[in-house]
């Protein structure tokens, strides 16, 4: 079948996601881990941002949050992505976990001690910011030698799951259990994270296919090339990196919450909540309705419908209408996702998987923590709304600019189908 007949042959039938993946037993460890791990980030990025926020009243420091988590994956893309195609990827997990928990361990200890200060959050952040760098390319290029191909559609919408139950409950829970003490807010990230490295530990070691010869730059140098040369990942990776890169908004959440909605930490909760209630509501959907045809267009409207939502969110004053805007940016965002994340699995060969993951992790560390940055500083020289307003509206052109630019995306009609 030729690549032209391959994205836009009509949708054949399948079998409902929710009886896919989870068959495996190392997926579910793996899933299991991926959960209690997103459920613990989310729970120490509400309380972190509360608790710096509280300490220096600088909407400029939240976008530091982002830039000193998002620095190693820039500094180790090539070493990362590069690890993960020739070692044990599950280790890697493994092992990137217990540092992130021993991090989290130690804002614990400084905390409840009274001698935590801007300079040792920072320092632990990037500490866990190094630890993630290795972690996610290692973690997305596992999945694909979890579940055989057919599987790989519903691991890649479980996982999105998974990610967002936590990004539901975890904002909730850090913003609740930070109002009554920010060390319970730590000692609970702590635990699960803990448990995230018994779970990934109990995933047996899979296949998996590495590179041959000796490493050379060109070697290491793989992932960008074969990214660059494919021009639907291209475009589905750099489509992320520019939307969420202009439309996020989640690191002024402290500032919304405290200065424009006038709530406390359990507002904060609701707000970093909403986007997560959102996302699961359509993932649940999309495993009950998996995307059959017309994937690529879905997902430039979906982006466009997240720019929209952020630019309602923006002007919002009170509470209700802020957190249903969140919750619709967040459904749109996961259409996006579920295409994005299944294009580059399937159609990337496994013995560059990881060094290819590792330029995606990059790209969505740029989108996410950079996108924190830009927020930040944006919010300190024009105001928080107005910078807001700025970001949804870039993610509508964004959209519309990479429809036109990538029409292979456009064309792209199924998710059941890989490359040999």
């Amino acid at each position: 079948m030729s690549d032209a007949e391959r994205v836009t042959a009509p949708a054949t039938r399948r079998r409902p996601i929710a009886e896919s993946a989870f068959r495996h037993r190392s997926y579910r460890f793996f899933w299991m881990a991926r959960l209690l791990a997103s459920f613990a980030a989310q729970v120490v990025s509400v309380a972190v941002g509360w608790q710096i926020y509280a300490m220096t009243s600088n909407p400029f420091d939240l976008g530091l949050v982002g830039l000193v988590q998002f620095a190693p994956a820039l500094a180790l893309v090539l070493v990362s992505g590069h690890a993960a195609d020739r070692f044990n990827r599950r280790a890697i997990m493994g092992i990137a976990q217990l540092v992130e928990a021993l991090c989290t361990g130690a804002i614990l200890v400084l905390t409840v001690s009274g001698l935590i200060t801007t300079p040792w959050i920072f320092a632990l952040l990037f500490a866990i910011g190094v630890s993630r760098a290795f972690m996610n390319p290692a973690g997305s290029s596992l999945v694909p030698n979890l579940v055989p191909p057919e599987d790989l559609p519903s691991a890649v919408a479980l996982g999105s799951t998974a990610w967002q139950i936590a990004n539901i409950i975890g904002p909730m829970v850090g913003g609740l259990l930070y109002g009554i003490d920010p060390g319970a807010a730590y000692g609970v990230a702590f635990v699960m994270v803990v448990g995230a490295v018994v779970c990934i530990a109990l995933v047996p070691r899979p296949a998996q296919k590495t590179p041959s010869g000796a490493r050379t730059w060109r070697t290491v140098l793989a992932g960008f090339g074969y990214v660059w040369g494919e021009k639907v990942v291209l475009g589905a990776i750099s489509l992320d990196l520019f939307a969420v890169l202009l439309g996020g908004a989640t690191a002024l959440l402290p500032a919304y919450a405290r200065d424009i909605l006038v709530t406390g930490p359990w507002g904060l909760g609701v707000l970093r909540s909403a986007a997560g209630l959102g996302a699961i509501a359509m993932a649940a959907y999309l495993t009950l309705r998996p995307i059959r045809d017309r994937a690529g267009m879905l997902m430039f409207i979906a982006v466009g419908l997240f720019g929209i939502f952020t630019i309602v969110f923006g002007v919002s004053r009170v509470v209700w209408l802020s957190a249903l805007a969140l919750a619709l940016a967040g459904a749109a965002d996961t259409i996006s996702v579920q295409v994005r994340e299944t294009l580059i699995q399937l159609w990337t060969p496994d013995e560059v998987r990881g060094r290819v993951n590792a330029v995606n992790s990059l790209f969505i560390g740029a989108s996410n923590e950079l996108g924190e940055f830009r927020a930040g500083t944006m919010a300190s020289l024009i105001g928080i709304v107005p910078a807001v307003v700025f970001g949804g509206v870039g993610t509508v052109v964004v959209a519309g600019l990479w429809s036109w630019w990538f029409p292979a995306i456009r064309r792209v009609r199924r998710l059941d189908d890989h490359r040999a």
